[in-house]
């Protein structure tokens, strides 16, 4: 029996835990880990969309989050032409866009080095918490290639001028470092590390799922055209949908009857349920 790349567990809560499981050779990413992954998020996303999962966090097992691609998929790649290069681009193309689309809140956990690729899954997330051991590098040109396919979500969270500097020189980039660029929003002591994943957990948990789900599919469409008569319009109709649905006149009701909301039911008698893989 082969074992998996990647793990993906939802625990009573509706957190969905997709972990990368190659501590091995520090989570770097093949062919056979993508196509893993891209499978995962496909049920994810129906999962997220029926609400049965709530919050998505990504995370690896061992000392790395992920060093980027390996060796030997780099070694296969060297043989393949160009239409094949192509096909191999076009599924890492899927999980960045299938990550950075995901409906409900993303969440990753970086507790090491994020280097190539990597930087990518962690840009892709909504909200990224790192170890203050975390290191991050767009190290593509110190091997005659560029962060093509992950150059979207990057340059997004860096701005175009900090991401040419750091996709131009493959500078390794410290976790406060991170944190000052936008890359990261918080980084913590590598011991506290869970427990402030746990944190943001509970404080996302607390959000309604219809109005995650909303605000985040909002963002992608204001982010396109800000400030335009067909975007104005759309975040108007937006917040009146809210307003008027189910959810919305229930988070209404409990704000002014002082009451929790329904949706966090679900989480209140519940105890945390974290994997029970042990974590560096």
């Amino acid at each position: 029996m082969v074992t998996p790349y990647s793990q993906l567990h939802i625990d009573e809560r509706g957190v969905a835990w997709l972990t990368l499981n190659r501590p091995e050779v520090h989570n770097a990413f093949d062919d056979s880990l993508i196509a893993e992954l891209n499978a995962h998020l496909a049920r994810l996303h129906d999962a997220a969309h029926q609400g049965e999962v709530r919050v998505v966090v990504l995370g690896s097992e061992g000392k790395s989050f992920s060093a980027g691609a390996d060796l030997n998929w780099m070694q296969r790649m060297v043989e393949y032409d160009f239409e094949g290069n192509l096909a191999d681009s076009r599924k890492l193309s899927a999980l960045m866009h299938g990550l950075d689309t995901l409906p409900c809140p993303t969440l990753c956990r970086v507790q090491g080095a994020a280097f190539g690729g990597a930087v990518g899954l962690a840009a892709c997330c909504d909200i990224v918490i790192a170890s203050e051991k975390a290191r991050f590098c767009l190290s593509e040109v110190k091997i005659g290639l560029s962060p093509a396919v992950i150059s979207p979500y990057v340059q997004r969270a860096l701005g175009a001028r900090q991401m040419r500097r750091y996709a131009l020189t493959a500078e390794v980039i410290n976790a406060d470092q991170a944190l000052e660029l936008d890359l990261v929003h918080q980084v913590v002591g590598h011991n506290e590390l869970d427990e402030a994943v746990e944190s943001m957990l509970e404080t996302l948990l607390t959000g309604s799922p219809q109005a995650q789900r909303a605000t985040k599919a909002l963002l992608a469409s204001v982010a396109q055209a800000p400030d335009s008569d067909a975007t104005r319009e759309h975040t108007c109709r937006v917040i009146s949908e809210l307003r008027v649905s189910a959810e919305g006149q229930e988070g209404l009701a409990s704000f002014f009857d002082k009451r929790r909301p329904a949706w966090t039911e679900r989480t209140a008698h519940q105890p945390q349920n974290t994997p029970s893989e042990p974590r560096s």
